[in-house]
């Protein structure tokens, strides 16, 4: 069942994200008669996970032989109470694309497009 969940940034902003349940982590509150569940982290420590698998997956595409010259990442991430930001489970959820690309005048022929789910 879905439900609402309150993220504040470090900064003190407000985030609200539509999640599949609440759990461990996050604690029930009433807000104008809606039932909204506080997440027990801020909503830039969920992502920090997401981030550094960011930087990782970048640092492997642009190191090695490939050396695109553009590299576009798409992760699909779903907000829990238990987990913060994880790369969603399938392909209905969201999951991760890889883009590489070469210029037609850096002179190389690599292909230009990479997909993993």
């Amino acid at each position: 069942m879905a439900s609402l969940m309150e993220f504040r940034t470090d900064e003190g902003a407000q985030v609200v994200v539509e999640v599949d349940r609440h759990g461990p982590g996050a604690k029930l509150v009433a807000r104008d008669g809606n039932s909204l569940v506080q997440a027990g982290r801020t909503f830039d420590a969920a992502l920090d996970g997401i981030r550094a698998a960011a930087e990782s997956a970048l640092g492997v595409f642009r190191d090695g032989t490939l050396r695109p010259d553009g590299l576009e990442l798409e992760f699909g991430v779903k907000l829990t109470a238990e987990a913060g930001a994880v790369i969603a489970k399938s392909a209905a959820e969201g999951h991760l694309t890889v883009r590489l690309s070469w210029s037609p005048q850096s002179g190389r022929d690599h292909g230009t497009a990479a997909t993993a789910s």
